[in-house]
């Protein structure tokens, strides 16, 4: 399993994230992250995170190739998508798929 997120307090943000809160829920590691502002945040004591993986972690053995018609939930991240898959989400790069 890759290694848990690090802290990336968003210090502008000043949205409240949690079940009623109309965004995207995906879980992530110990936590969930919400789909907001082309980013995934999440609840960190009285603020929001940007969710971010810290390492460069190799979804190994997955062939599945995502994309539009893939059937997983596309999420926006950054400059890419992610793929909502097999409970974390995938990202392309370089000829495979990390895990975020």
């Amino acid at each position: 399993m890759s290694t848990p997120p690090a802290h990336h307090p968003l210090s502008s943000h000043t949205h409240q994230h949690g079940p009623e809160c109309g965004h995207v829920a995906i879980p992530h590691h110990d936590h969930t992250d919400y789909v907001h502002d082309s980013g995934l945040h999440r609840m960190h004591g009285d603020h929001a995170d940007a969710c971010a993986n810290p390492t460069h972690t190799v979804h190994e053995q997955h062939d599945h190739q995502h994309g539009a018609d893939c059937g997983h939930v596309a999420v926006p991240h950054d400059d890419h998508m992610d793929y909502v898959h097999d409970g974390h989400r995938h990202a392309a790069h370089d000829g495979h798929w990390d895990d975020h």
